[in-house]
């Protein structure tokens, strides 16, 4: 027992660290192709901050195991939302006056309703998945352009994102921290 909870501790915390390496040298890697802070931050990290949840459902599909893939999805939706926002408001109380939030939240409600209307017969098909990753698509795009149509420092998330994006890596370093870091997400989600 205590080799399976060491193991899966283990697998935890490689998995944080890998996507946190994968994060800093996306992150970095846009940076040097100038990239905008709000686009890297509302595309890259957030597909980088997603990618424990979608290789860790990628291969519980691969191998058969639906119920885990579609429950470790919505299951990181739930907690992102209810348990991470929940207690960073309970130790400081969050004052939200950004414009992204604000057009971002009604999308994330649209695609939970979208992912419940999909999963109310019990069956997720391949239509349903090119359904819901079109959807994404469309979204990131959209993203992006509003991105870079927004004045620089026009929301107060612009600021946010531009302090978080490691300036000082060269382009070798962010790609190497790319790749160390989707290596050690593919290993530590098995």
């Amino acid at each position: 027992m205590w080799t399976e909870l060491l193991a899966i501790v283990g697998g935890f915390v490689l998995l944080a660290w890998g996507a946190d390496r994968f994060v800093v040298g996306a992150s970095a890697m846009a940076y040097n192709l100038k990239v905008s802070p709000l686009v890297i931050g509302l595309t890259i990290v957030g597909l980088g901050t997603s990618a424990p949840e979608m290789l860790v459902s990628a291969l519980a599909s691969w191998q058969g195991n639906s119920g885990l893939a579609v429950g470790n999805a919505l299951g990181s939706n739930i907690i992102n939302t209810g348990l991470i926002l929940g207690f960073t408001a309970m130790v400081i109380p969050l004052n939200v006056h950004s414009s992204i939030l604000k057009r971002e939240l009604p999308v994330l409600l649209l695609v939970m309703v979208v992912a419940l209307l999909l999963l109310i017969d019990g069956t997720l098909g391949r239509l349903d998945g090119i359904l819901l990753l079109a959807g994404m698509v469309v979204m990131l795009i959209w993203m992006i352009r509003l991105g870079r149509t927004s004045p620089t420092g026009a929301d107060p998330m612009s600021a946010e994102f531009a302090d978080e994006i490691p300036t000082t890596l060269s382009m070798g370093r962010a790609v190497f921290w790319l790749i160390v870091g989707g290596l050690v997400l593919l290993g530590s989600s098995r």
